[in-house]
């Protein structure tokens, strides 16, 4: 096995691990763009979170990108054409996202040094939660193993967001029920 293999493999390993032993999604999805980055030797990665209305990409966590990226506007599904491919199930690699139409911020991309991009759809029972991104300092494709391995991390992130909600409407029903058994104790 090559050494990139074996980067993939100690990445997903670290995801894995922080994915079973938090509910915390922060910390988890903290440990899922540090391993990202690292992994595949990038510039930086991010990974966003469809709102409630499903309108908007909110920052779940980064790596590697400066406060003003981060700050530069709202991530509008209606105005980003590769998010809207990947919420519909679709991997996309940019090479230059400095001149692509489907690319948001441009100009924002230029300043920060980001180059080509690599998203991956967060996937949970057949639909799009979120997004999985992938930046490179320099212009560059992205092989099949590293689009299988960004996969593979979007997933286990997609599986902490689940878990982490499911755990919360478990928290939310004990606590009624605990409510509701209280009450019936004072009759």
């Amino acid at each position: 096995m090559d050494q990139s293999g074996k980067d993939y493999f100690e990445a997903l390993y670290e995801v894995a691990r922080a994915v079973n032993a938090s509910l915390e999604p922060s910390d988890v999805l903290k440990t899922v763009v540090q391993s990202v980055a690292r992994a595949l030797k990038v510039k930086a990665s991010g990974l966003r979170i469809l709102d409630r209305q499903g309108k908007r990409l909110l920052m779940g966590a980064y790596h590697g990108l400066s406060e003003g990226y981060i700050r530069k506007g709202p991530v509008t599904v209606a105005e980003s054409g590769l998010d809207r491919k990947a919420l519909s199930g679709m991997t996309i690699s940019l090479k230059d996202i400095q001149n692509n139409p489907d690319f948001q911020y441009p100009e924002r991309a230029q300043a920060e040094g980001l180059h080509s991009l690599l998203v991956v759809p967060l996937m949970v029972e057949g639909r799009a939660v979120g997004v999985l991104r992938a930046y490179s300092g320099e212009e560059r494709e992205f092989s099949a193993d590293e689009i299988k391995f960004l996969e593979a991390a979007a997933n286990l992130a997609a599986i902490a967001l689940e878990n982490s909600r499911l755990h919360a409407a478990l928290k939310r029903d004990y606590d009624l029920l605990v409510q509701h058994e209280f009450r019936l104790d004072d009759n």
